[in-house]
């Protein structure tokens, strides 16, 4: 049995598990931005012993922990960079942390990374190889699993497409200023999903916001493979709830128009299966791999 957690910066959830695609029991926390990073511990320590009572596990029949954190992790030193959603995490050694509070073997990863793991191995990605994931929500992530595995550079983490540039101009911006959530929500002055009803509904002033920003989510992606020519592309996130007709559908046309033509139809691209758990059974998949 196995302990994942997800620490992000509105939510912490638990879980157990055996790294087996099943999950025994979840708590699930609202994050209090203002209790910053000692809060988040504070609610990690609250939330194991509820999840071993829920789930009725003893202590003694958990082997590992894996840990999805919001942000960029070191993974030689198994350390917090930095969070930008919550305060005081900043070189904190997140690891070292929890085996000392929790007596478990802990791994730690970024939460993209983690998501992408968990996709790939009980999700949308099973069965191909390598996956690209990306996460279109308030932010733009990205994780590369190759093997089975994370790829992570040289150990602070790698594909972070959202902050992908894409333009030439002293103007430029990443791509997460131009397609996150925030970013969509900003320049058409109001909620997402109130866009996407009125883009539905044949509003082509909402299609246009929506189209802008699939246009530059499809120039990262045609980037992507041509560098990487991933078999799957795996997007989850708020905006790709938008669905097939007003995402998928434009986004995947784009994408084979422009395509490097050497590569054109080996990358899949489809939607993630895991949901709001699937930092946890990536989490998962960390600890039972370690």
């Amino acid at each position: 049995m196995f302990l994942g957690i997800e620490i992000g910066g509105t939510k912490l959830q638990l879980a157990l598990g055996r790294g087996d695609g099943s999950l025994k029991g979840i708590v699930r926390r609202k994050v209090q931005p203002g209790a910053g990073a000692v809060g988040i511990r504070r609610q990690i320590l609250e939330a194991y012993p509820e999840l071993l009572a829920t789930a009725e596990v003893d202590a003694s029949q958990v082997q590992a922990c894996g840990i999805g954190f919001g942000g960029p992790v070191d993974l030689k030193t198994r350390s917090v960079i930095t969070s930008h959603q919550i305060a005081d995490w900043d070189g904190f050694p997140l690891a070292e942390w929890a085996e000392e509070k929790l007596t478990l073997k802990t791994v730690i990863a970024n939460d993209a990374d983690t998501a992408g793991l968990g996709e790939t191995s009980f999700g949308a990605g099973q069965g191909c190889d390598p996956i690209f994931y990306m996460t279109v929500g308030s932010g733009i992530g990205g994780g590369l699993i190759v093997g089975g595995r994370i790829y992570a550079g040289v150990g602070r983490g790698a594909a972070e497409i959202g902050h992908l540039y894409l333009d030439g101009d002293d103007n430029r911006h990443t791509l997460e200023q131009l397609a996150s959530g925030w970013a969509i929500e900003r320049a058409a002055g109001c909620p997402l999903p109130e866009l996407a009803k009125r883009a539905e509904a044949g509003d082509k002033q909402a299609g246009m916001f929506i189209r802008r920003a699939v246009q530059a989510l499809s120039e990262a992606l045609v980037h992507v493979i041509a560098l990487l020519c991933p078999e799957r592309i795996i997007i989850g996130g708020g905006v790709s709830l938008i669905g097939e007709t007003l995402f998928f559908a434009p986004l995947r046309e784009l994408v084979d128009r422009h395509t490097f033509t050497p590569f054109r139809g080996l990358t899949s691209i489809v939607p993630a299966a895991l949901g709001e758990e699937v930092v946890l059974h990536g989490a998962l998949a960390l600890a039972e791999q370690a």
